[in-house]
């Protein structure tokens, strides 16, 4: 009998899982895969970005809000999910930039604030783990401490003499960055707007892009998941203080979506297995080991 194949995706609030990363996993999940999301933090400091949901009762109660919409991506996707009780930084703005919050996520000692990702790696067992890169997928502040203390995790959780009191030791096979974005990405969907005679919403961001670092380079995998974008729209709609229906991120019309960019893009970070570059499978490899075990 092969092992139990299972995913955990590590997040900074409650929405990233839905916008990072969410074909693939309701992917996974319709295959039988067990897929645990992981958010360190509560999302308490975000903002309301859609006009509709922007009233005195909604920011008085937005960490309930923020956790209920949680509930409600989660089922959607059909996964685990697990909090690490961390609070929200915020985005700090301006020139300079204030001081963050005292007490938030991004102020914690990386192998302290590693330490309860590392009992649930030894309580979930995942043979595959995602988060975002060095710069956080952008320079938020929750998003750069996720990849630190996802990768603090990851190097932890599978040495028996680092936190014996947090579990029997269990080493994650492979690591993966999401990469939302690329240039070719952008340019197909903005191109395919285009050629549909529909304005596209892409156009700012292609006059920008000299400015911005392409990632796409990086690339490693690709996940052939369109069948799940309409999942992962309904887990991004969930989240109701965070995205406008009516908004940005729906304005491609998903069949176009599906032609023009098919897949969710990951970076392979680590890898204790052999799998050749290009893939197409975050368990490449890890399945062959699993048979094994």
């Amino acid at each position: 009998m092969a092992e139990q194949l299972r995913l955990m995706a590590v997040h900074a609030h409650p929405d990233d899982e839905s916008s990072k990363g969410a074909a693939t996993m309701a992917k996974y999940v319709a295959e039988g895969v067990d897929v645990l999301v992981v958010t360190c933090t509560g999302g308490e400091r975000g903002s309301v970005l859609n006009p509709k949901m922007d009233r005195p009762d909604v920011w008085a109660s937005i960490g309930e809000i923020r956790r209920a919409e949680m509930d409600a991506a989660r089922a959607i996707l059909g996964v685990e999910q697990a909090w690490l009780g961390f609070v929200d930084s915020g985005l700090p703005e301006g020139d300079p930039l204030p001081p963050l919050p005292e007490g938030c996520f991004a102020l914690q000692d990386v192998d302290e604030a590693a330490a309860p990702l590392v009992r649930l790696m030894r309580q979930f067992r995942p043979h595959v783990v995602t988060t975002y890169d060095e710069e956080g997928g952008y320079p938020h502040p929750d998003h750069i401490m996720t990849h630190k203390v996802t990768v603090a995790a990851f190097e932890a959780a599978g040495d028996p003499g680092r936190h014996p009191e947090l579990g029997e030791p269990w080493q994650p096979l492979k690591l993966y960055y999401d990469v939302g974005f690329s240039r070719a990405k952008i340019m197909a969907l903005h191109e395919g707007m285009l050629a549909a005679g529909l304005e596209s919403p892409y156009g700012d961001w292609m006059k920008r892009w000299e400015d911005r670092p392409d990632k796409g380079q990086r690339i490693t995998t690709r996940v052939d998941c369109a069948d799940y974008f309409p999942v992962r729209d309904d887990a991004l709609r969930a989240h109701a203080t965070q995205i406008d229906p009516d908004g940005f991120w729906f304005q491609v019309p998903m069949d176009l979506q599906r032609r023009a960019w098919p897949t969710e893009d990951f970076q392979l970070a680590r890898s204790l297995v052999d799998s050749p570059l290009p893939e197409s499978d975050l368990f490449a490899g890890v399945r062959e080991t699993a048979r094994a075990r």
